[in-house]
């Protein structure tokens, strides 16, 4: 198409985790899609284990799957956006299976073709660099670029008075780990939450749990600037499980007999054995991601059904992001959700520092400002 416009993307080529700025331009935007001015992106572990092999990808890709910007244009059967609308970029789902049909788009039939091939669902790509096809649809957006093509099932309309630099974070993690907490576990005002690794999920769950009234709000977490950060979000206690040698114990303590709400970040089986091991009576675990692909757990039988122990997995936060996001939105501006307390900003050039920074530990929420 030869309006539209080129412009600059991080790519990640074979076999290098180092990202190489490239020119790209659009081969074609199809009725159900939108062409979005990225304003900026935020960086997710999700694009760090895809970068370092953790699923196989096709490369050359464009990575970036927390993207916020403004629509240039829309395709000719769009009706949910209009240029000039603020947008955050979501996962991509199918919206036609059944669990979509159901209002379940997190759990989409076609979730991993949909979101980890880099392609539509049909195998094509709307990004090429000088010829060359470009896995360019990572989760429906590959925002890590000045522009992105998405379809209109993973663009949530926002608010035109929020930060918009600050949203790109809700269409993954943040609403991974809030959507945990208010639309899966749902405690009661009052009921304990322990939350086990203070990342960007973890806290994001922590202001959630704050949101919803809950009581204690217990963090496991080994840095100590995460626990610190922790309570100064709401958690009421932050422990080093370091030294707790019964870990157990120290949080059926704390909770006067066994934890309500329990949700891991962490994918490692010996702490989703602890998290088991501090369920109350109808206690709920959610687990949200694995070590790796083979990593497995062994569950206590008799002591799970004794208890009426309810696990999920849960994928996205269980959302629905054009109702979830908007409400993330809003809980921001009202002060109630201090998102930019786990921010630090990047220029876009400085990427692989940014990438480096979120791998090592250093910084919580990398976010990319594209200008």
């Amino acid at each position: 198409m030869n309006d539209m416009p080129t412009f600059l993307a991080a790519l990640f080529r074979n076999g290098d985790d180092h990202a190489v700025m490239a020119n790209m331009s659009v081969t074609g935007l199809r009725d159900d899609e939108v062409l979005i001015r990225v304003v900026a992106a935020g960086i997710c572990h999700t694009d760090l284990t895809c970068r370092n092999g953790f699923m196989p990808m096709p490369r050359p890709i464009i990575l970036g799957h927390e993207g916020s910007g403004i629509v240039e244009r829309a395709g000719a059967a769009v009706t949910e956006v209009a240029p000039g609308d603020h947008v955050v970029m979501t996962f991509m789902s199918c919206g036609g299976c059944p669990r979509c049909r159901t209002g379940e788009p997190a759990y989409c039939a076609h979730f991993f073709p949909g979101n980890m091939s880099g392609r539509r669902l049909d195998g094509t790509t709307a990004l090429q660099c000088e010829g060359e096809e470009i896995a360019a649809h990572f989760f429906g957006q590959s925002s890590f670029a000045t522009y992105s093509v998405a379809n209109v099932r993973n663009v949530v309309k926002v608010r035109n008075d929020a930060p918009l630099e600050l949203l790109g974070p809700l269409g993954c993690g943040v609403q991974t780990g809030a959507g945990s907490v208010m639309n899966v576990l749902q405690p009661k005002p009052g009921e304990s939450l322990v939350v086990f690794g203070a990342g960007g999920v973890g806290l994001s769950a922590v202001m959630a749990a704050v949101v919803e009234g809950c009581k204690p709000i217990i963090v496991v977490e080994p840095n100590p600037a995460r626990r610190a950060l922790a309570l100064e979000l709401g958690a009421h206690e932050a422990i080093d499980p370091i030294n707790h040698p019964d870990l157990v114990a120290a949080l059926r303590e704390l909770t006067g007999g066994g934890v309500y709400h329990a949700l891991d970040t962490c994918g490692i089986p010996a702490v989703v054995t602890q998290a088991i091991g501090s369920l109350a009576q109808h206690g709920q675990l959610v687990l949200l991601t694995g070590t790796s692909l083979e990593a497995s757990i062994t569950l206590p039988l008799i002591g799970l059904v004794s208890i009426g122990a309810r696990i999920y997995g849960v994928n996205e936060g269980s959302s629905v992001p054009q109702e979830f996001i908007p409400k993330l939105v809003d809980l921001i501006m009202a002060g109630r959700f201090p998102l930019a307390k786990l921010v630090k900003y990047y220029d876009f050039e400085q990427i692989n520092e940014a990438l480096e920074a979120q791998e090592h530990g250093e910084v919580i929420k990398p976010i990319l400002r594209m200008k």
